[in-house]
């Protein structure tokens, strides 16, 4: 079987983007587009990436796994992170997932909930209306949801940000 044009591209990336103290986390290519998601424990920020993003065009342009011109991109895969892989779902357990199935499965297309397991096979979902399992044939997509903290009550904090744009007052003396 031939290797596709991703896993080429993952064979060239994938030692240069460790030898960066990384995890390659994917490679997407779509359109003209080459997205290559890198994370690492504690985020990345942009020195990282910039000096990454080097390394990683250098490498492609001399091993030239993909033909034709496109454009690089090298990024963090996010909050809300694409889930595609076993692996994926592994790392993602516990963590509230938005999941949509492919037309032609049983049940609601669109799902959301704790992801409470994942294996070789599949994954199952847990919702407020149950518990359910998807074969990773049935999922079209999926994403983890990042939970912001509690919404503050109405007119919280607008006294603090009222100080800082008018500046600290001060009593004129009579």
């Amino acid at each position: 079987m031939a290797e596709s044009t991703a896993e080429r591209v993952r064979t060239v990336v994938e030692p240069v983007v460790a030898a960066a103290d990384l995890e390659l986390y994917d490679v997407e290519l779509a359109g003209g587009v080459l997205r290559v998601l890198v994370d690492r424990s504690g985020g990345v920020d942009l020195a990282v990436l910039g000096d990454v993003t080097r390394a990683v065009s250098e490498a492609l342009d001399a091993d030239d796994p993909l033909p034709g011109r496109y454009t690089l991109e090298v990024s963090s895969p996010g909050l809300e992170r694409k889930l595609r892989t076993p692996a994926h779902f592994a790392a993602a357990l516990g963590k509230k997932v938005r999941v949509r199935t492919v037309a032609g499965t049983e049940g609601e297309r669109r799902l959301e909930g704790e992801l409470t397991a994942a294996d070789d096979d599949g994954i199952v979902v847990t919702a407020p209306e149950g518990e359910r399992r998807l074969a990773f044939a049935e999922v079209e997509r999926a994403r983890t949801v990042f939970e912001w903290g509690p919404t503050p009550p109405p007119g919280a904090g607008r006294r603090s940000r009222q100080k800082v744009a008018a500046g600290p007052r001060r009593r004129e003396a009579k």
